[in-house]
């Protein structure tokens, strides 16, 4: 760490010292705020670590801690606002406050986006609270790119369906009207009960033995369509699948799996990306050039090829039956899309490199990693992150592609493109919500992620966004 840096941190240490109430309030906020879903937030992180050392371990030594906390407190769960149970013929039996199921799922839906909403302004208020009471400068150039974020009508769209995609994931089990268990992985092992108008009793039947008889194959008797109830009295959002499973339940899981691959293949392609930006920039000559027909030779291959290739070559093998095909298409997206990363951040890191505070380390005699590390890396992460989030909806559309395809991931984990494929042959008859509605979805997620990677970087850099109604006015010119 540099002496500014170093000082830096000592008068933020200072002030927060010297006047602790705001600093104090804000954590309490949010730490209520935590406390509000500490079962879900441990049951997740738990969840996903448990997963990953059964993927390297070949065990799940976590599985009981995860029942553990499953049972810890939740503001906002499937049991404080219930939405399955079943209709006497007079009232509602097993739901919330007795209302009708579909009522009660909304509530619930409601609750998540305002808590999502909540937070979101929480940390508003603690970026405001910084700037107010313990940031060293009254300005910095980050206030010009925030405010410039805060105008900028089409960012500010991609963000908001952003955040909605990722509650939808994060919150997966409490907006799905059913459990993941119940409804799709093992559904014969798991009971509900529902009124019987013939014998005018309650009975009790497998979830399994349901979804057989509330299938959508395209006949109007055969269909359980978006807003409707099943024979069960079982509330169905989207409608269902044509193996009777609910079609919303499936989404929400299947966007775990799409942000999962998404994120963690943009953050891989990300980092070798700025490696190799750094390098190259830092040594120029052989290493930049070795660079360039590296990527070179990497983008003129055919993506789509290869992706249909590789998940065939490698469908057999280990790789393909972690998180059911999940590892295989992070790795193949991490080696196809850094180049495309690189050569985004590739100008800005010359720029850097030929700075005059670059050249003063070298003087120094600071270690060639450690100048990239501290002096080059911090000013080319902005433009990583603009250009990941561009490119993030086309990995979450290709992974739907493939399994559209059949070549994606494997079942039992839900997948959009899957959905999509299940439903074709019922496109133009009364079961057509099984392929429009994730197909719409798919298409607004991967819209929103454009345009909020299109808000970020007008933010950073104005003259990107008026270096674009220029090409745009005399492309516009040359037509007429």
């Amino acid at each position: 760490m540099s002496a500014e840096q170093t000082a830096t941190t000592a008068t933020y240490r200072d002030r927060v010292r010297d006047h602790p109430v705001p600093f104090v309030r804000w954590l309490v906020g949010a730490l209520l705020l935590l406390l509000a879903e500490v079962g879900a937030v441990f049951s997740f992180v738990l969840s996903v670590t448990n997963d990953i050392l059964r993927f390297a371990l070949g065990t799940a030594p976590l599985s009981g801690a995860v029942s553990v906390s499953q049972s810890l407190p939740t503001l906002i769960s499937r049991d404080v606002v219930p939405n399955q149970g079943y209709y006497t013929g007079e009232e509602w039996v097993g739901t919330f406050l007795g209302l009708e199921p579909k009522y009660a799922w909304l509530i619930r839906v409601t609750l998540v986006i305002v808590y999502g909403a909540v937070w979101c302004g929480w940390l508003w208020f603690g970026y405001i609270t910084f700037r107010r009471h313990y940031r060293v400068a009254d300005w910095t150039p980050t206030d010009d790119i925030i405010d410039r974020l805060r105008s900028h009508q089409w960012g500010k769209f991609g963000m908001v369906i952003v955040a909605l995609f990722l509650l939808l994931a994060l919150f997966a089990p409490v907006v799905s009207p059913t459990t993941m268990e119940q409804n799709i992985q093992d559904p014969y092992s798991h009971q509900i009960q529902y009124f019987s108008e013939e014998t005018g009793e309650v009975q009790t039947t497998t979830a399994g033995a349901a979804n057989r008889q509330s299938t959508s194959v395209g006949s109007v008797a055969r269909n359980v369509g978006p807003w409707e109830y099943d024979n069960f009295n079982r509330f169905h959002p989207f409608g269902t699948l044509p193996s009777g499973k609910d079609l919303f339940t499936f989404l929400a899981y299947g966007a775990r799996i799409s942000l999962f691959i998404g994120v963690t293949s943009m953050l891989g392609a990300g980092v070798l990306a700025m490696s190799f930006a750094m390098i190259s920039s830092f040594y120029k000559g052989a290493a930049d050039l070795a660079l360039v027909v590296t990527s070179d030779s990497i983008q003129a291959l055919p993506v789509l090829m290869i992706l249909i290739l590789a998940a065939v070559v490698f469908s057999n093998s280990w790789i393909a039956t972690v998180y059911n095909g999940a590892l295989l298409f992070i790795a193949l997206f991490t080696l196809i899309y850094w180049p495309y990363l690189w050569r985004a951040i590739r100008g800005p890191s010359f720029q850097v490199a030929e700075e005059e505070w670059i050249d003063a380390a070298k003087n120094y005699g600071q270690h060639p990693a450690q100048i990239m590390r501290k002096h080059m890396a911090p000013y080319i992460v902005g433009y990583m992150l603009i250009y990941a989030s561009l490119t993030l909806g086309g990995v979450i559309i290709s992974v739907a592609g493939l399994s559209f395809l059949g070549l994606g991931i494997t079942p039992p984990t839900p997948e959009w493109g899957r959905a999509i494929s299940l439903g074709q042959p019922y496109v133009a008859s009364a079961s057509w919500h099984i392929s429009l509605i994730p197909g719409f979805l798919i298409t607004l997620v991967v819209t929103a992620f454009n345009a909020m990677g299109d808000g970020i970087r007008d933010a950073v850099d104005p003259q990107s966004a008026e270096g674009d109604e220029a090409t745009a006015a005399a492309a516009g010119g040359g037509g007429a």
